[in-house]
Formats: C-alpha cells, sequence, structure tokens
C-alpha cells in the first residue's frame, strides 16, 4: 500500500449567516421513500461574505425517519444588490431526543444546543465575481425557529 504522507486536517472559516423565512409545513404523508414534508421558503436575509436576498420560491423537501430524525434537503435562490444569482442546497440532520423534537414540531422557541441541526451548503452561480464560492464547501450550524431557520456557515478549508 503506498501512502501519500498525512492528510490535512479541515479547518472552519466564518462564511456567512442565514435567516430562511418559512410557510406553513405541507405534509405529504408516507410516500415511496418515506414520510415527506415540504416546507416553503418565503423569502430571508444571508449577511457575512455573501450580502442577498432570499427569493421566495424554494423549499425544504425533508424525510421524517422512524426515530423523528429530520433529513434535510433545502434548495433556494438569492439574489445580491448587484442582481447576481445564487443558488444554494442545505443537505444535512436536525435530530434529538423525542420530547426536543416534538417541541420543536410545536413551534417552541428550544435552545439550539438540546437538539443536533446541521447542514452541508454547496452554492452554484454564473456571477464570476462570486464563482469561488462554488469551490468550496460550507459547514452550518442551524436552529429552527416556529416560522423560520437561522445558520451559520463556515468554508471547510
Amino acid at each position: 500500500m503506498t501512502t501519500h504522507g498525512t492528510l490535512p486536517t479541515p479547518s472552519l472559516e466564518f462564511a456567512f449567516d442565514v435567516a430562511v423565512d418559512l410557510g406553513p409545513l405541507e405534509d405529504h404523508g408516507v410516500t415511496s421513500v418515506g414520510h415527506r414534508r415540504v416546507v416553503p421558503i418565503l423569502g430571508g436575509r444571508i449577511t457575512g461574505a455573501i450580502d442577498a436576498e432570499i427569493l421566495p420560491g424554494g423549499a425544504d423537501w425533508q424525510i421524517v425517519r422512524p426515530d423523528g430524525t429530520i433529513e434535510i434537503d433545502g434548495r433556494y435562490s438569492a439574489r445580491t444588490a448587484d442582481g447576481d444569482l445564487l443558488l444554494l442546497h442545505a443537505k444535512g440532520l436536525r435530530t434529538g431526543v423525542p420530547e426536543v423534537l416534538e417541541r420543536l414540531g410545536r413551534g417552541e422557541d428550544v435552545d439550539p444546543a438540546s437538539y443536533y441541526f446541521r447542514t452541508t451548503v454547496q452554492i452554484e452561480t454564473a456571477a464570476p465575481t462570486l464563482s469561488h464560492l462554488q469551490r468550496a464547501l460550507f459547514l452550518s450550524v442551524a436552529q429552527r425557529q416556529a416560522d423560520a431557520v437561522r445558520y451559520r456557515a463556515y468554508r471547510v478549508g
């Protein structure tokens, strides 16, 4: 077996904060892939290395596992002040003990340290000045609120 030296340890560097405004959850019931829910994205804001308005029309296409863990698959667009468009794709997990998940399901404000909500975020854009965002992965720590999701994204180095 050939070795290629020591692999680098990834680092995290703050990149941007996101606040996503959500519409009412649509429960599609148990489909061929599991318990499907869709949460419409109504708008929001990105600040930090990116400053952009989140556009209405995206959604989070969720699968709820039997243990209550939610598989996150959010896709939405944003527009910068210069008019550049971005497509963000957040994929991850939200899980915790049943009592905490029930409180979140009721829309209660729950300390984000009491549950696990992490996503990876990939960005797609045609804007030359933002193309560097397509060559990085971002890891986020998120919080679910009654009608919003907030997350802080870090560039994985």
